[in-house]
Formats: C-alpha cells, structure tokens, sequence
C-alpha cells in the first residue's frame, strides 16, 4: 500500500486517474477515510489525476499524539503535495475537509486552482457539542456515537433506500481509531476562520445540504457571501452530500472545475 512520512506521519494515499490531466485533491470528513470519495473518483479518473489520502488519524494514516489542529491538518495536505511534487491542484473537502480547504486557500493560494467547500463552515459546533462528543469517545469507543452520526449525515429517506451504503459509512466509523478521531474533534472544536475567509482568493463553490443538520443552511449561505466571487448550491441531502447525491454533485463538480 502507498504510504509517505508527512510530517511524522504515516500517511496513506492513492494517486489515480489521467496522469497528464490537472490533479484534484479530495479531503475526507471526520470519521471517514478517502473511500468516501469512491462515487466522484470513478466518474472523474477519466478527466482529471485526482490525489485521495487518509487524514492524520483516520484511515490507515498513522494515529499520531493529538490533539491536532486545522493548521497543521492543513501542513499535512502541502507537505503531501510537495512529497509528491504536485505543484498546483483543485481541492475538494468535506466538513474537517473543507475547513483543510480554507486553510489551504488562505496560507497558500498559489497552490489551488480552484476549492469546493462541502457542508462545511469556518466554525463547526461549539465548544460544549465537541467536549461531549471527545469524552463520550475517548471513554466507550466510536460506537456510542456511531448511531447518531449516521443519522445526521443521511435523511431518512436516504437511510431507508440505501442500506448497504449505510453499512459502508458504519463500518468507516466504527474502524476510525478513538483517539485519532478525538484529536481531530480537537481540531475542530478550537478553530474559526470567520474573520479570515474574506481573504479567500482562490475559485470557491460552496455545496450546501437543505436537509443537513450539522452544517445549517444559513452558516453556509453567510460563509459563501464573505468569500469574494463564490458561487452556492444547494443539494436536497444531509450531511454526506457526495454520497447522498452523488450523481448530482459529481455533475456540478465536474463543470466547476472546467471554468
């Protein structure tokens, strides 16, 4: 399996797709790993070279000492992109993958050619949710969570119809290590980039869920309006929205990064 050391960690990635086409760089959400990315990967392999890794602490990344923080989540994305001399790229990130993003486009714009933020914002919850949430883990394991994170990032409707893919982000969670996912609960319980997004200038879409109880409608809509030039959509999902809908995102993703 291809692993490099990035910045003292272990970390796992796939490198796919048309080797002379521009690359696309995905970013995984908390609790999750690059499969994540599986629906967009087979569509856009025949266009684009697209890079997949496993966070620090997902996946099968190295689980190193936390607690982590978005900036040096962020250190992580660049350092893998030089290891792999991959000068500029489109990045595409989900949640923790999004505000990565943002990270990335405000420390070293030269870098992206375009950023897609999904169900995302520049502050995620509050300092009380992720408490909870990080003792909750640290003292009985991902699955006291996992239940509930499923139903947050799926509608009903979606759960209903489409049980083997429900059983897929399961098994993603309950195999994501306790302490690697409560260091980046860290990551993300300490970081606000609301002051900084206005300096965004890298080509922004931002995808939203109508239906997304993690990532309100209106936090998203306030985050697209303060970065100059970005463009919104909405898509009828929840939390997971490239899985949910994935022909539709991967359809819009497709023509944003062809501007």
């Amino acid at each position: 399996m291809p692993f490099l050391d990035v910045n003292g960690a272990d970390t796992y990635y796939e490198l796919s797709g048309a080797g002379a086409s521009p690359a696309l760089m995905f970013s995984n959400s908390l609790g999750t790993n690059f499969k994540m990315w599986d629906p967009q990967t087979e569509v856009l392999a025949t266009k684009w070279k697209i890079l997949r890794y496993d966070t620090r602490g997902h996946g099968s990344s190295a689980v190193t000492p936390g607690p982590y923080t978005i900036s040096q989540l962020a250190d992580d994305a660049l350092t893998l992109l030089d290891r792999m001399e991959i000068a500029e790229v489109s990045f595409c990130g989900l949640s923790m993958g999004g505000l990565i993003g943002m990270e990335l486009a405000l420390r070293a714009p030269n870098r992206l050619r375009h950023l897609v933020l999904c169900n995302t914002a520049p502050r995620i919850g509050s300092a009380e949710t992720w408490n909870a949430r990080i003792a909750t883990v640290q003292e009985k394991g991902m699955s006291a969570v996992t239940e509930a994170v499923l139903e947050r990032w799926y509608t009903p409707e979606f759960r209903k119809r489409s049980p083997e893919q429900i059983q897929s982000t399961r098994e993603m969670l309950l195999h994501t290590s306790p302490d690697g996912y409560a260091a980046c609960c860290v990551a993300l319980r300490d970081v606000d980039l609301n002051a900084a997004i206005s300096g965004i200038r890298v080509p922004t879409l931002v995808i939203l869920g109508q239906s997304d109880p993690v990532i309100p409608l209106s936090d998203g809509h306030s985050m697209a309006q303060r970065i100059p030039g970005a463009t919104c959509m909405e898509l009828p999902v929840a939390h997971l929205s490239n899985v949910e809908a994935a022909e539709a995102f991967t359809q819009h993703l497709a023509a944003f990064l062809k501007q």
